[in-house]
């Protein structure tokens, strides 16, 4: 690969700056900016990425070949600058087609389950006798806890986001769609049009999709005129076989009748049933390419779990377990607090949870009304803000909200801002030492109190 020179805009984000890593390995010069200062920013630096924390054209260095950045950043100075200037201009999804659509690629999707099952697969394949390459959005300790891995493999696994159509610019040889649930309402009209996203990735799929046969909207899907295999697995532990004949005579209810299989025992170190079928699902990418069934158990099992989901951080002087956790969507929400109290159904469950986006909160509202059942007590610091309208900020705010979930969760509190939510939990960790979960529950910016939750 001939030396060049690409510059990164929004370089913090997980997936963006697993891309900078994976031109950094090639020898190229990398630069970056982004808005602000994180753990993110200060890793990025120690592995000799240089990063700038400012937004200004002037950032850019003119002599960049490439400049890739996040959806987030389209009107971003930096990258509106280099367009002007005729440099080479990608987003962060068309970045890594470039890559990935010259291998076999491993397109994981999904509402929720997205990283989990790609951590999953990438602990199987990597350094198995096929082998794979893998992009996540999450650091995986058993993949150098990073959110990258390279091998020279024919084999690329990625973790495929569907907002705003960005996983069409993949072209897979396997899709796995872990579940669709509606969101992004901010971009989506409604359930039928999110469900066509997904209809047409499997749509520009070549070798099979595997997907959960129990979710309503996957068993929408339409694969009468797709070149793609489907592989069904259900929740009781059946999926139907890779030959031919299983294939088309495959019964979509799965219940264990002919053409399907029951998949083998594994015992996971990581709690929840819902991670349990994230595990199913990777297996079956490890049956297709051929691995042996006792490796891919004995992988999975040796899984321990990934940054942000059900993380623990540490235990706090006062002898409380602090976890963080990414769930923002109402329907992982509910099943990762399940598994937490159930896990540790000893310990009391104090959640900090603080809602992504003032138009998600608004459109699942109801969802959100049920999701917290696990919980004992509950407190909303705000509301994160992302792409939102006025019209939503104004109309779902943080009282708002928490008022709403009062009619049945009566503990819930309004933190009030980072600040005293941070006081808050200080004062339930002191007053209630050897006793609890405490819970960062978020896709914003409440993690970045775990350094200060000692």
């Amino acid at each position: 690969m001939t030396q060049k020179h690409y510059h990164f805009v929004g370089v913090a984000g997980i997936g963006i700056s697993a891309l900078a890593r994976y031109y950094k390995k090639f020898g190229n010069i990398i630069t970056a900016s982004d808005w602000q200062e994180d753990e993110s920013i200060k890793s990025l630096r120690k592995e000799g990425i240089n990063t700038t924390i400012w937004v200004d054209e002037n950032n850019l260095p003119i002599d960049s070949d490439m400049v890739i950045y996040s959806n987030a950043h389209i009107n971003h100075p930096e990258v509106l600058r280099a367009k002007s200037l005729g440099i080479k201009t990608l987003t962060y999804p068309e970045a890594l087609a470039e890559i990935v659509n010259i291998k076999k690629c491993i397109a994981i999707t999904g509402t929720h389950g997205k990283s989990t099952t790609t951590a999953m697969l990438g602990v199987i394949l990597a350094g198995s006798k096929v082998g794979s390459s893998v992009v996540v959005g999450t650091k995986v300790p058993q993949l150098n806890n990073s959110n990258f891995y390279f091998e020279d493999s024919p084999y690329f696994t990625i973790e495929a986001c569907e907002y705003k159509r960005a996983f069409l610019a993949y072209h897979p040889f396997i899709t796995v769609i872990t579940n669709i649930d509606l969101d992004h309402l901010d971009y989506y009209r409604d359930l039928e049009d999110y469900i066509s996203a997904f209809q047409s990735l499997i749509n520009q799929t070549s070798g099979y999709v595997i997907y959960d046969m129990d979710n309503e909207n996957a068993q929408k899907l339409d694969f009468s005129q797709t070149k793609a295999k489907p592989i069904r697995v259900n929740h009781k532990g059946y999926y139907n076989s890779l030959t031919p004949t299983a294939l088309r005579g495959a019964s979509p209810k799965g219940r264990g009748e002919e053409g399907f299989v029951l998949f083998p025992p594994m015992n996971l170190q990581v709690p929840g049933d819902h991670l349990l079928f994230d595990a199913k699902l990777a297996f079956v990418v490890g049956e297709i390419l051929k691995l042996d069934t006792t490796y891919i158990i004995k992988k999975l099992e040796s899984y321990t779990g990934c940054w942000r989901r059900s993380e623990i951080i540490r235990t706090t002087k006062n002898g409380n377990i602090l976890m963080s956790d990414y769930g923002h969507h109402p329907t992982e929400i509910h099943l990762t607090l399940d598994a937490i109290a159930e896990k540790y159904a000893h310990k009391k469950l104090f959640v900090i949870f603080q809602p992504h986006q003032h138009s998600r909160t608004r459109e699942l509202l109801h969802d959100f009304e049920i999701a917290f059942d696990a919980v004992d007590s509950l407190i909303i610091p705000d509301i994160y803000f992302s792409r939102d309208s006025d019209e939503d900020v104004a109309y779902m705010t943080t009282e708002r909200f928490v008022e709403t979930l009062k009619n049945r969760y009566s503990f819930i509190q309004n933190g009030n801002g980072l600040r005293n939510t941070l006081e808050s939990i200080q004062k339930y960790d002191r007053e209630n030492p050897n006793s609890s979960i405490i819970l960062l529950l978020w896709a914003g910016d409440i993690d970045t109190l775990r350094y200060e939750i000692i």
